[in-house]
């Protein structure tokens, strides 16, 4: 990439995230390493500047390599200063740019390779798609995997934003009896992730294989996926089941992932910069593993479509309250906790149902969002009413950290 480059070292500090978009407001790429990044490596990218998160002393090896640097946290003025006085940062950082750079190292890499994108119908998936449909075209083949924890009706809207909107080569899999089949009797969070991610890469491989010879797959990784999962002394939040790159046994050759430097907005700003309809560019975000994470406990059919029901009933109120640019990120959870209640003079023993809706810039922190009461319970009373089986409703109040914003 044609731009200038600060490293953030990471020695296991919570801040390396919120350093890295400090420094990506003021114009400059930048990105975070671990501590163990060798000296001769980190001087190969050229970096003009180093910030040091973690409270560490730079090590002498660092100082040696003659490049400035700076010890974290600091204060918007002291890092601008530091950014500009001496690094000799010019502040060429900008998302215009940034996309028609990748797009032509897209084109460059892929030369008349063929490519298979895992799509998922979301913003992080979409923008990596396009970026790519953008540098090589028909040489793209968009393979959905429908794993059935997907949103209500999500499956259908994707499948006719791409073929209809984008004109991209788009083979939709109907792989929800395989996925819901392996989850079955599975309770643990971890766990459902890595059969939903090794699920999902079996299935690619099988269906990429009528194909013929596919060199590449895109995934759509963001940057807080590569953070959240662990750099250097840092733990992982979470597993990702784009993150890490695939199994050894993997027909492919390699992962291409256009976004994974991106955090969230500055996906949402490339979305915006390829031309991608705002609509779909602030489409809300969506865990890998879909719904499987947000139904605690055992993920049934029955379950699923409880909780796409419920979920569907937020999000459609939120949306008449006009709410939803303003918010981040809102959904409902499932839970495994069922709670006594009272209905046809009866007595009932239904599904708990948690809402969640949190406001973020980058997705790492998260401020829970006092949504208005009268919403609440009118969203309450409508789940409780209209979707069999849920009798109670609550509102979780936890920001991130310490809570993340998803419950499993």
């Amino acid at each position: 990439m044609k731009h200038q480059l600060v490293v953030i070292l990471d020695f296991g500090g919570q801040d390396a995230h919120l350093i890295a978009r400090q420094v990506r407001d003021c114009g400059v790429f930048c990105e975070v390493k671990p501590d163990t990044l060798p000296p001769a490596e980190l001087a190969a990218m050229r970096p003009v500047g180093i910030i040091l998160n973690g409270g560490a002393d730079c090590p002498p090896e660092i100082l040696a390599l003659g490049i400035p640097t700076l010890q974290a946290p600091a204060e918007n003025a002291a890092l601008e200063a530091f950014l500009k006085s001496e690094c000799g940062c010019v502040g060429d950082w900008n998302m215009s740019d940034y996309v028609e750079q990748t797009i032509a190292a897209l084109r460059t890499k892929i030369g008349d390779k063929k490519v298979v994108c895992a799509l998922s119908g979301g913003v992080d998936s979409t923008v990596s798609a396009v970026m790519v449909h953008r540098a090589v075209g028909h040489q793209l083949t968009c393979l959905f995997v429908d794993h059935g924890v997907l949103r209500k009706n999500e499956a259908d809207q994707v499948e006719q934003i791409c073929k209809e909107r984008f004109q991209m080569n788009l083979i939709r899999v109907d792989a929800r009896a395989e996925f819901l089949g392996k989850l079955a009797g599975v309770t643990d969070p971890e766990q459902k992730r890595r059969i939903i991610g090794e699920t999902f890469i079996r299935v690619f491989e099988r269906e990429s294989k009528k194909l013929g010879k596919v060199e590449y797959l895109v995934q759509g990784t963001i940057y807080p996926d590569v953070i959240e999962s662990g750099t250097g002394h840092a733990k992982a939040v979470k597993s990702h089941h784009n993150v890490g790159g695939m199994p050894k046994n993997v027909d492919f050759e390699e992962v291409i992932e256009p976004v994974r430097m991106l955090f969230k907005d500055e996906v949402r700003r490339a979305g915006l910069a390829l031309g991608i309809d705002e609509s779909l560019v602030w489409r809300q975000p969506f865990p890998g593993p879909g719904l499987a994470v947000r139904v605690l406990g055992e993920v049934t059919p029955e379950r699923v479509a409880m909780l796409q029901e419920a979920d569907a009933i937020f999000r459609e109120e939120i949306a008449l309250a006009g709410l939803e640019r303003e918010i981040s990120q809102y959904f409902a959870i499932l839970t495994n906790v069922r709670a006594v209640g009272v209905a046809d003079d009866g007595r009932t023993y239904n599904a708990t149902v948690a809402l969640r809706a949190v406001k973020t810039t980058d997705f790492m922190t998260a401020e829970v969002v006092q949504i208005p009461y009268e919403l609440l319970t009118r969203t309450a009373e409508r789940i409780i009413n209209e979707v069999p089986g849920i009798g109670r409703v609550v509102y979780d109040v936890t920001q991130k950290p310490p809570g993340t914003i998803e419950w499993e």
